[in-house]
C-alpha cells in the first residue's frame, strides 16, 4: 500500500458519512499492512478470517475503489421484474379507470393483481401522481356542452364567435 492509498483509507475511516461495511473494510487493510496476521485482524475486528482473506486479495487486485464495490447478487431481490412495474407505470399514465377520473393506489392495485403499497412504492419511485395531472379534464357528464349554454345563453348568431367554439 502506497502512501496516498494509506491516506485516503484513513481519510474515509475519519469521514462521518462512511458506511460501516466500507469502514471495516478499510479497517481490515489497514491492519494487513501493518504486518497483523489474518487471524489476528478477524479477532481484533470481530469478523471470519475468510472475510479478511477477501477483502486483502479484492485490494490487492482492485486498489482503494474496490473497497466501495458490492458483489452482483447481493441484496434483496426484486418482487416484481421490470416488466410488471412497466405495466403499472403505463396503466396509470395511459388508461383511465370506469367512471372515475383517476387512479387510485387500490384501484391501480386490484387492476394489476399487486398490493396497494407496491403501487404507491413504484408510483412514488417514478414520480408518477396521477392526481396532479397537467392536462385539461372535460367532464364525462352527458349533458356537458349544454351547460355552459344554459349558463351564459346562446352566442349570437352574426359574431365571428358563433363557431361553436366554446374557448374565449
Amino acid at each position: 500500500m502506497n502512501a496516498s492509498q494509506e491516506q485516503q483509507i484513513r481519510q474515509w475511516l475519519s469521514a462521518h458519512g462512511t458506511p460501516q461495511q466500507v469502514a471495516l473494510r478499510c479497517r481490515i487493510v489497514l491492519a494487513a499492512a501493518e504486518g497483523h496476521s489474518e487471524s489476528a485482524i478477524a479477532a481484533q475486528l470481530g469478523t471470519h478470517r475468510r472475510t479478511v482473506n477477501l477483502w486483502r486479495s479484492r485490494f490487492t487486485e482492485g486498489g482503494v475503489e474496490s473497497l466501495w464495490e458490492i458483489a452482483p447478487g447481493r441484496g434483496r431481490k426484486p418482487t416484481y421484474g421490470p416488466e410488471k412495474v412497466k405495466a403499472i407505470e403505463d396503466a396509470t399514465l395511459q388508461t383511465k379507470p370506469v367512471a372515475i377520473t383517476q387512479w387510485s393506489c387500490r384501484l391501480m392495485a386490484k387492476a394489476q393483481g399487486v398490493s396497494k403499497s407496491t403501487v404507491s412504492n413504484i408510483w412514488r419511485s417514478h414520480l408518477v401522481k396521477p392526481h396532479r395531472v397537467k392536462r385539461f379534464k372535460l367532464s364525462r357528464h352527458p349533458r356537458f356542452l349544454e351547460k355552459p349554454t344554459d349558463v351564459v345563453g346562446p352566442l349570437p348568431e352574426s359574431s365571428p364567435e358563433s363557431d361553436g367554439d366554446l374557448r374565449r
